[in-house]
């Protein structure tokens, strides 16, 4: 254990940060975990945490949350939306914020941004394009005391955003919407946590990186390793036509 004090979590109540919940406090790191007010998500903080009640607009409270903090760990984060400013306040201004409640540079503790594989591209998508916003805003204001991690498409208890996909693999179907060679990376939400513990233990090594993270596996997974990985040697694909899915995203803004 190379921090001084406890680490402060954000975004600790949603499928990630209740895994690194658990990965922390089994490592015997003491925890702050910072929860909104009013949260019907406070039941997910471990009990061996400290919860704080507050919210990533208010930089007091952030002041009072970081006191003291070893180290900052940011994993509060929005995933859907339907334009650029549905995904800031998450990705983007509660990244500033966080920064801006911290003490002065000498005593400011690591920081360490959980961020998406996707901010390499940021002109994939509004999502892609905030995780890279977070991610300079980081870099500009953070002095040289932070880390990235970038990973793929988590998996594992808890998540509702690959579920469905691997729900349907699992029966042998395979619907997607991307080229019939498609290779998608993937990483166990476990592992993502273990990555945070480590990182902890060794921030010194890692000021100023970046780091994109996945299971390991050369050359991802394409959609026939995935269905063999479910136990399926044959199984049913469809391909979502572009038009039909620009349609089903139109109509998921109304």
């Amino acid at each position: 254990m190379t921090v001084a004090g406890p680490v402060v979590l954000t975004g600790a109540t949603g499928f990630i940060g209740r895994r690194i919940q658990v990965a922390l406090c089994e490592a015997g790191y003491p925890l702050r975990a910072i929860v909104r007010p009013g949260s019907r998500n406070r039941r997910h903080v471990n009990p061996r945490c400290e919860l704080i009640e507050c919210s990533l607009g208010d930089e007091p409270g952030l002041a009072t949350a970081l006191a003291g903090a070893g180290a900052v760990v940011y994993c509060a984060g929005r995933v859907r939306g339907g334009s650029l400013d549905d995904f800031l306040p998450a990705n983007v201004e509660g990244v500033k914020a966080v920064l801006r409640a911290l003490p002065g540079e000498e005593d400011s503790p690591p920081v360490l941004l959980i961020s998406s594989l996707a901010a390499g591209r940021p002109q994939l998508s509004d999502y892609a394009r905030s995780k890279s916003l977070g991610e300079a805003a980081l870099r500009k204001n953070a002095g040289g005391a932070w880390s990235i991690l970038r990973p793929p498409a988590v998996y594992g208890p808890g998540d509702r955003e690959m579920r469905a996909i691997l729900n349907m693999v699992r029966r042998g179907i395979i619907v997607h919407a991307g080229p019939h060679n498609q290779r998608v990376s993937l990483l166990h939400v476990d592992d993502l946590a273990a990555a945070v513990t480590a990182w902890l233990g060794a921030w010194r090594n890692c000021r100023g990186s970046t780091y994109a993270i996945d299971d390991g596996r050369p050359g991802a997974y394409d959609w026939s390793a995935m269905a063999a990985a479910a136990g399926h040697a044959h199984y049913r694909r469809f391909r979502i036509p572009a038009g039909l899915l620009s349609a089903l995203g139109y109509c998921n803004l109304m």
